[in-house]
Order: structure tokens, then C-alpha cells, then sequence
């Protein structure tokens, strides 16, 4: 399995954890962001997540391949769902392994905030009360550089 991924699958966070073992490594530190059913003062009952999955694959290894290159970590890994999720489901799942905690932890936050801000994934709230909406995920303003230095090269 590559280290980044889009599934269209539920996220299993103990299958992607297994994949990071390593004897020098004494921290692991995953972070998991799940369907909350709130956003903005309106009552969510569900998300749909379109990817750009050619792009986005690319653009993910690159982020792993920067969090490796900038932390002393051993190995990371992250995986993006696509498609509808429903309240409680895994959207988004990281993990890093370093000898020390604070590396996976700065780490770990390095590649969510730019998996985030990074990658071409539009997402679409499905309310209670109301019809769905497509919703500004993060500034975007990483990603539209990212694109234009693509194009340039």
C-alpha cells in the first residue's frame, strides 16, 4: 500500500497503524477526523467528499515526502476517504512514528494542516433542516500555488 491514499472504503485506522511498525520507534501518534454533526451553527447529517484523486495522490506523497524530509520521523502514512460519509466516519487518517513523541507530533500536524490547505477534495454538507451545500473547507491559497507551479513545470 502506498503511504498516501484515497478510499472510497470506511477508513480501518488498525490496518494503516500496523503498517507502522519499526523497533527504533517509541512514539506513534495518529490523528482521526470523523463527521461531526454540527458545523457552523447548522445540524449535519452527512458529508460528501470529491476528489481530484490523480492530483490529490500525487500531491499527498508529496506531503509525506516533505514530513520525512523536515521531522526525524521513520515512517508516516495518511489516507483520505471520498464519497458520502455518514456522522462518526473516518474522513481523514494520519499516523507517524518517530524515536521521540514531540517529532511525530509536529509531524502529524505538519501533514493534516497541509492535507487540508493541499489537496484538490471538495466537500458537500448534507443538513437536517435545509438542502446540502458545497462548503470552503480551508483557504485554498497552498493549493492554487501548488497548481500553478505544477502547470509551470
Amino acid at each position: 500500500m502506498d503511504p498516501f491514499s484515497i478510499s472510497s472504503d470506511p477508513i480501518d485506522g488498525s490496518l494503516l497503524r500496523n503498517q507502522l511498525e519499526d523497533l527504533r520507534a517509541g512514539a506513534l501518534v495518529t490523528f482521526e477526523g470523523r463527521v461531526r454533526n454540527h458545523n457552523q451553527g447548522f445540524e449535519v447529517m452527512g458529508l460528501d467528499y470529491q476528489v481530484y484523486e490523480t492530483l490529490a495522490l500525487r500531491e499527498g506523497s508529496r506531503i509525506l515526502a516533505e514530513a520525512l524530509d523536515q521531522f526525524d520521523i521513520h515512517a508516516c502514512i495518511a489516507c483520505h476517504r471520498q464519497g458520502y460519509l455518514a456522522l462518526g466516519d473516518t474522513a481523514v487518517w494520519v499516523g507517524v512514528i518517530s524515536s521521540h513523541r514531540q517529532d511525530a507530533f509536529s509531524a502529524a500536524q505538519y501533514i493534516i494542516e497541509h492535507i487540508k490547505a493541499r489537496l484538490p477534495i471538495w466537500k458537500k454538507e448534507h443538513y437536517v433542516d435545509g438542502p446540502a451545500q458545497w462548503v470552503c473547507c480551508q483557504d485554498h491559497t497552498l493549493l492554487q500555488r501548488s497548481l500553478v507551479d505544477q502547470i509551470r513545470s
